[in-house]
C-alpha cells in the first residue's frame, strides 16, 4: 500500500476524514485550537463545515490529507504557531522567538489504522511546513510510554511516533491530554 499525502485544499475529502456524519452536528472540525475560543463557540452545526471549506480554499489550506489510492485516509492539522491558540497558551512554551509551524491534531479514519498513515502523515505536514517557510515545526503529542490511548484522544499524536520522525524532546508542558503529560517536540527544518 502507498500512502500519498497532499495539501487539503479538497473540501469534500477534508469533511470525509474530520467531518460530522450528520452536517448540523457541533463537532470540532479541527477548529478548536485554530481559531479563538469564543469564534469556536458561536460556529454551531454547518457554520463549522463552511467556515473549514473558506479554510481549504486559502494559502496555505489548513492541513494536509493522506490518501489510500483516491480515498481519504487521514488527515493532519499544521499551521504557522501564529495562527492557533497554541500561539497564547500558558500550558504549552514557547522556546524563542522563531515563527515555528504547529501540528496538533492527526486522524486516521478507521479501516485505515495500523497501515502506517500517522507516519505518512507527519512527514507529510514537515514537507508541507517547510515547503510553506517553516524554519522549525513543533507538535505537542501525549507521553504514554506504553500505556494505551483512547483513539478519539490520540488526536494530539504520541511521542513515539514523532521521535521516529526526527522530532526531538525540546520541552515539558503543563498540558495533559486523557490522563498523560504532553510534552513539545520540535523538528529543525532550516538548511546547514
Amino acid at each position: 500500500m502507498t500512502i500519498e499525502v497532499r495539501p487539503a485544499s479538497d473540501f469534500a475529502d477534508v469533511r470525509a476524514v474530520i467531518g460530522p456524519k450528520s452536517p448540523t452536528a457541533t463537532v470540532c472540525w479541527c477548529l478548536s485550537h485554530r481559531i479563538p475560543a469564543k469564534l469556536n463557540k458561536e460556529l454551531r452545526g454547518p457554520a463549522r463545515g463552511e467556515y473549514v471549506a473558506g479554510l481549504c480554499r486559502s494559502v496555505p489550506p489548513p492541513g494536509v490529507l493522506a490518501y489510500d489510492g483516491d480515498e481519504p485516509a487521514g488527515w493532519a492539522a499544521v499551521a504557522p504557531r501564529a495562527d492557533t491558540t497554541y500561539a497564547r497558551s500558558r500550558q504549552i512554551p514557547h522556546l524563542d522567538d522563531l515563527p515555528v509551524w504547529s501540528l496538533w491534531c492527526i486522524r486516521v479514519r478507521p479501516g485505515h489504522r495500523g497501515k502506517g498513515v500517522s507516519h505518512a502523515l507527519v512527514a507529510g505536514a514537515v514537507d508541507f511546513a517547510r515547503d510553506h517557510g517553516a524554519p522549525v515545526i513543533e507538535a505537542y503529542p501525549l507521553d504514554n510510554g506504553d500505556a494505551k490511548v483512547d483513539t478519539t484522544m490520540a488526536y494530539a499524536g504520541i511521542r513515539s511516533t514523532f521521535e521516529r520522525a526526527g522530532f526531538v524532546h525540546a520541552a515539558d508542558t503543563t498540558s495533559v491530554l486523557a490522563g498523560h503529560p504532553r510534552v513539545l517536540m520540535r523538528l529543525d527544518l532550516r538548511q546547514g
